[in-house]
């Protein structure tokens, strides 16, 4: 694996509407939600998207049960940094694989809501160290990249062009992918470090279940935003791994 640079180059903002894909509620929250707010501040528009409802996250909770509560707070949190716009698409969590089911539910997904930016999580096998990923993120990640590239081809998944009035969408730039250990751009959030925080607390039910029972979302957040945001001469920042979408870049 190539080593991470040891200073960050800023993130390409120039951009009106992104579409973040991850495996779980609460995911987003563990790495870009502060990000998430500065550009919501900004006036862009933002849309999530959850593969799964995260029905299996706690243990002495049922499924169905655990994804009307999981659902409810990744709505909350949403809100929390300026997302209006959630969405569920209700693939089973926990045993995502990654193939062309999950690009094709992913890639309509897309085609709907026409981004510039799609967002999604560290695909990577680790976090950059001894810590393995786990499955269903590497699965989302490998297939969100995959996706973006059939969206814009009308004739892959064409019963999506042709039967329900989906348009091919080619226009996505880049995929960034946040908490990637080979991030090699970020974004400071030092003004949004605090909304952050607040959105990660908003999934309180998940966190309790995990039986974090002294878990501090601030001090989690801010030791590795801090350690960004010094590559990046900033305060706060998070990460992201860039992958260009055009052809030869």
């Amino acid at each position: 694996m190539a080593e991470r640079p040891d200073e960050l180059t800023p993130l390409d903002e120039s951009w009106e509407r992104a579409l973040c894909v991850v495996a779980h509620p609460d995911d987003l929250e563990f790495g870009a939600a502060a990000a998430v707010a500065r550009w919501t501040g900004q006036g862009k528009s933002i849309t999530y998207c959850m593969v799964t409802s995260g029905e299996a996250g706690i243990d002495g909770m049922d499924p169905d049960e655990c994804r009307r509560v999981r659902e409810e707070e990744q709505r909350r949190s949403a809100a929390v940094v300026g997302v209006e716009v959630v969405e569920f698409l209700e693939q089973p969590d926990g045993v995502l694989e990654y193939g062309v089911p999950l690009r094709e539910v992913i890639a309509a997904v897309v085609r709907r809501h026409r981004p510039e930016i799609v967002i999604t999580g560290n695909f990577r096998d680790t976090w950059g160290g001894a810590n393995l990923n786990q499955a269903d993120h590497i699965a989302t990640g490998r297939a969100v990249v995959d996706a973006v590239r059939d969206a814009g081809n009308r004739w892959i998944f064409r019963d999506q062009v042709e039967r329900d009035g989906l348009e091919p969408w080619g226009g996505v730039r880049e995929v960034w992918a946040f908490g990637s250990p080979l991030a090699a751009h970020a974004v400071d959030t030092s003004d949004t470090f605090e909304a952050g925080v607040a959105s990660l607390e908003a999934h309180r039910a998940y966190i309790d279940g995990l039986g974090w029972e002294h878990f501090d979302a601030r001090e989690f957040l801010e030791g590795n935003a801090r350690q960004t945001g010094q590559r990046l001469g900033v305060g706060f920042a998070a990460a992201f791994e860039v992958f260009p979408m055009g052809w030869g870049e």
